[in-house]
């Protein structure tokens, strides 16, 4: 850091209350905590197509049933031991998908829990088990992606990848990475000299273990640097949404219509809700439109709230209604926010300009739009 940040700067490289109390966030949770909640999702899907599959088959007899939220609880244990057993950042992928799947098997038997007659089959646990995701992805968001990581949270970064380094070596990706966050923390925090002197004392290492975070995270990077390299991609990601907000609309009306055409019975309530959350995704929608020709970012924002607006309330409340019509809601949902996520980035590179003859004549240039350095 130098003596010439701005106040601005200065204000935002003040320790919170976490660094103060010795809890710096790690730069590198935010794949690993995605894993444990796809990996959560996966077992979930697995676990109920296999029950249903095979008959719904019982692991016991003579009275006893072996339910899979003890296979549930052992491998949460067994994620635990892990993660306290081993330094360094190398178990946490391994970690993060073990204890995935174990929460997987645990919350889907929630059924049973909150039933008097331990019903497997209680109709809103899809909702409970959607709604308890979503506020894992909620807590997660205001851990990691409502404020930018302090310098010294990038420096802790930066020895935890020493941490592993100093035991196996340095394959070349991983000195990268330690050296990037060491970037990212500046020269001048307390310790970055040190610790820069200890990432290139560190011997390399030809053999990089399998790591299936990331593996998973560049493969999908991959696919979607293709896909939505393409320019009718946004049109069409545009199309669905209008779509996705008529249906939604139509239901609204549906409900609000009394007699049999709005006679939803004892589905009422869940059904007004996740209507609710499709108005709303509605007018986002439409006033987006309305913006897509004089400010394309304000647009795709809008696009990309009605996402959210539908992932966290239309379809919390449509699992309770229809489990088939809520899941193709959000596999939907899901891919519209990668699509308008995609758009919203390529909005925010800034554009080449003239080339300047005098450099200095670009300080004082306005940031590109959106980017506000948090995530």
């Amino acid at each position: 850091m130098t003596g010439g940040s701005s106040s601005g700067r200065g204000l935002a490289d003040r320790p919170g209350r976490l660094l103060r109390l010795g809890l710096p966030r790690d730069p590198q949770a935010a794949p690993h905590l995605v894993a444990l909640t796809v990996a959560a999702v996966a077992t979930i899907l697995l676990t109920r197509g296999i029950l249903a599959a095979t008959g719904f088959p019982q692991l016991g007899g003579r009275g006893l049933h072996v339910a899979h939220v003890l296979w549930g609880g052992l491998l949460m244990l067994a994620a635990l031991v892990l993660l306290l057993s081993f330094a360094g950042p190398v178990i946490r992928p391994a970690a993060s998908v073990v204890g995935g799947a174990g929460f997987g098997l645990f919350i889907d038997e929630v059924g049973k829990f909150v039933t008097s007659d331990n019903d497997y089959f209680f109709r809103p646990a899809a909702a409970i088990m959607y709604a308890v995701l979503v506020l894992l992805v909620l807590v997660v968001h205001a851990v990691h992606g409502r404020r930018p990581h302090h310098p010294a949270e990038h420096l802790a970064g930066a020895v935890d990848f020493a941490v592993a380094g100093v035991a196996g070596g340095f394959t070349e990706s991983e000195r990268d990475r330690a050296f990037d966050q060491l970037e990212k923390a500046g020269m001048g925090v307390p310790g970055a000299p040190e610790t820069a002197a200890l990432l290139a004392a560190i011997p390399d290492d030809p053999y990089d273990l399998p790591n299936p975070v990331r593996a998973g995270d560049e493969f999908i990077r991959r696919v979607a640097a293709r896909v939505l390299d393409r320019r009718t991609t946004s049109l069409v990601a545009i199309g669905v949404l209008v779509v996705q907000a008529a249906i939604a609309l139509v239901t609204a009306v549906a409900v609000a219509i009394p007699g049999p055409v709005g006679a939803i019975g004892d589905d009422t309530v869940s059904a007004i809700g996740a209507s609710v959350g499709g108005v709303v995704s509605v007018a986002l929608v439409g006033s987006g439109l309305l913006a897509l020709r004089q400010d394309r970012f304000v647009a795709f924002r809008r696009f990309q709230r009605a996402i959210l607006v539908s992932l966290l309330v239309t379809q919390v409340f449509q699992f309770a209604v229809s489990e088939l019509a809520a899941c193709v809601g959000v596999a939907v949902d899901l891919a519209m926010l990668v699509v308008v996520g995609a758009e919203l980035d390529r909005l925010r590179r800034p554009r080449p300009g003239p080339v300047l003859s005098d450099p200095a004549a670009t300080v004082g240039q306005p940031a590109p739009r959106g980017d506000t350095g948090a995530v």
